[in-house]
């Protein structure tokens, strides 16, 4: 097959680090090749660089037999690149349809044609969205959908999906790859990254993985396994201890931390009830729309329960109600977004200035000098606790890698020294090597008394990480099992039927 893109010795650097260096890559007209790595290994900014992100220091990129340098992600599209990112790039303020024919707009628009169209064109993809809804109402899976139609209704020749299926149901996902099969009969070439690697061996027809901004292997899937992915990724072997065994005991109850009664908000959840003890991991599972995010944000005050009938939050036997959640952290309870991107941090600061607000958040006394010698203090000693890794200590939030966007988010939570931590989609668009280290800290913050709740859709993680385990459906809680008698068939048949 012909190569569509050709990177030759290609570099790109950030302030004299490099993200990437020398490398040498192919993609080849009408195949999926799965990019792979840990976070931080150059898998995102390399494929930036084809969807023109950011242009190279040294070397060349062909595009179709032609040495390209694009100047912008538009320029980009225009000559048949799309990139569908980790984190979508949506304008909220608008529709779904305005988002996924924007750029391409006729010069005379009737609305309702352009919503019928954009249904017709969502239905085809098997994306259940609504045309009309406005981009800031869904949640983090349905934007993914409407990225992922946008760059496939541009009818690019090269389309790149950065951690595509991270946030979608498993129906979802067997339509997503139904549509890869639909586009790769098209010749369209299709760049996968993901850290879910099951899919990677399933979905591709040729792998290469990048360790520390190096390619360290490349050739046809058939050629790969699980182990020799994860052993080229990190250098080690790592399939052991990557999701642990569901057949530990769990820990035994501790002290009533939470407990949640009849607990309702906007139709989203209905009458759910449960509890959470400290000491433990409580695992949430559930499908999108099952209500889990929701619950947790209405106990951590980012979002409010119904006035009238809307049940009660108890926290140490306490009557709560928050409605913003500055007093939430107050009395200890935090919440790690799901969508790091909008909610998490703020991407033009340093790791140390975005730890300083949160410590500053805390409830300090407000006449207390503010003192910037706290930021180098701070990112040296969570970037140790956290194994952070930064192109360099000045690098701003918008210049990490996914992973370690992640690891600051949770510290930022961790300073506020909670008695409940929430954690939301904890590992979604983390890699191998740090799913581990995200997973022995929830181990160890349970064991260090603190009560966890983790809300995950990846049935491996509820299982390795949980004591307890409860199954969202429908906005509320329908079933609790602990994890020694739990498993992944009991657990989905609990959340389907």
């Amino acid at each position: 097959m012909q190569n569509i893109i050709e990177m030759q010795n290609a570099t790109k650097s950030f302030g004299g680090v490099a993200a990437f260096h020398d490398v040498n890559f192919t993609l080849r007209k009408g195949e999926i090749h799965a990019l792979l790595g840990e976070n931080g290994a150059g898998k995102s900014t390399l494929t930036k660089v084809m969807a023109g992100v950011y242009r190279l220091n040294d070397g060349k990129m062909l595009f179709d037999g032609t040495e390209v340098n694009f100047a912008s992600p538009s320029e980009a599209l225009h000559n048949g690149v799309a990139m569908v990112f980790q984190e979508t790039n949506l304008v909220p303020a608008m529709t779904v349809a305005q988002n996924i024919y924007l750029g391409d707009e006729k010069m005379f628009n009737r609305l309702r044609g352009l919503y019928i169209d954009a249904r017709q064109f969502l239905v085809s993809m098997g994306f259940q969205v609504d045309p009309t809804a406005q981009v800031s109402t869904l949640g983090a899976a349905q934007k993914q959908m409407v990225e992922i139609a946008r760059a496939v209704h541009h009818n690019a020749r090269v389309i790149i999906f950065d951690e595509p299926t991270a946030t979608l149901t498993p129906e979802e996902k067997r339509h997503f790859f139904s549509l890869l099969d639909r586009l790769k009969a098209q010749d369209v070439a299709i760049i996968f990254i993901s850290h879910a690697l099951e899919e990677a061996l399933e979905v591709s027809d040729r792998i290469t993985v990048l360790r520390d901004g190096t390619l360290v292997a490349s050739g046809p899937a058939k050629e790969f396994t699980r182990e020799s992915v994860v052993q080229a990724m990190v250098g080690r072997n790592l399939t052991e201890t990557l999701h642990g065994t569901a057949t530990r005991e769990p820990r035994p109850y501790g002290e009533k931390v939470l407990s949640v009664e009849n607990l309702s908000s906007a139709g989203m959840v209905r009458n759910s009830s449960f509890s959470v003890f400290g000491g433990q991991v409580t695992g949430i599972f559930g499908l999108v729309g099952a209500g889990r995010t929701e619950m947790a944000k209405i106990v951590s005050g980012v979002m409010k329960r119904d006035f009238m009938h809307g049940g009660e939050v108890r926290l140490n036997g306490k009557p709560v109600r928050y409605r913003v959640p500055r007093p939430a952290m107050r009395d200890g309870i935090v919440y790690v977004t799901e969508d790091r991107k909008h909610d998490g941090f703020f991407e033009t600061m340093t790791v140390g200035e975005n730890l300083l607000l949160s410590e500053l958040s805390k409830g300090s006394n407000p006449i207390t000098p503010v003192t910037m010698r706290r930021v180098p203090e701070l990112a040296k000693e969570w970037g140790e606790k956290l194994h952070l890794k930064s192109i360099s200590d000045k690098a701003r939030m918008i210049e990490l890698s996914g992973g370690n966007q992640q690891k600051v988010v949770i510290a930022k939570s961790l300073i506020q020294a909670p008695k409940l931590i929430i954690f939301d989609e904890p590992t979604r668009g983390v890699d191998v090597g740090a799913i581990v280290e995200i997973h022995q800290l929830i181990q160890d913050l349970a064991d260090q008394g603190l009560a966890v709740i983790v809300i995950s859709s990846y049935l491996p993680e509820i299982m390795a990480v949980s004591d307890r385990i409860l199954v969202a459906k429908r906005g509320r809680i329908v079933e609790e099992m602990i994890v020694s008698q739990a498993s992944e068939e009991k657990i989905m048949f609990a959340a389907v039927h």
